[in-house]
């Protein structure tokens, strides 16, 4: 398993984009991805909801369990990926591409975010 050298991670297993005119993309790693199995739902934050850096704000379901989805960064919902919603599989098949989940106008970013580096080796545990 790959973790993409240009993304950030979080503990919680999202993963951020950099920012581009203050918006980034957030997704769930492919170790997360593995970990749930197939995904058959995915409830997304609605555009124009403020998201908060550690908490939850939507939810993955797959054939084994739920589970929450968690924002890396405090900020504005500007986009959301009905893609994903229409077609959850895409969070397991592509979960660095087609199966982003959100993009997020950054008020707040904390700083315990890990490299792909780091996210290695916390998820080798």
């Amino acid at each position: 398993m790959s973790n993409p050298q240009q993304l950030r991670y979080s503990k919680e297993h999202e993963w951020l984009t950099d920012a581009v005119d203050g918006v980034a993309t957030v997704g769930i790693t492919e170790h997360a991805a593995n970990a749930l199995g197939d995904i058959v739902y995915v409830q997304l934050p609605e555009v124009g909801a403020t998201v908060t850096a550690g908490e939850e704000c939507g939810e993955l379901e797959s054939t084994k369990s739920v589970s929450e989805l968690y924002s890396p960064v405090t900020g504005e919902v500007v986009e959301a990926n009905q893609d994903v919603v229409d077609d959850p599989a895409l969070v397991n098949t592509a979960p660095f591409e087609g199966g982003w989940l959100f993009k997020v106008r950054i008020s707040d970013e904390p700083g315990d975010l890990l490299s792909a580096d780091e996210y290695t080796a916390f998820t080798a545990g």
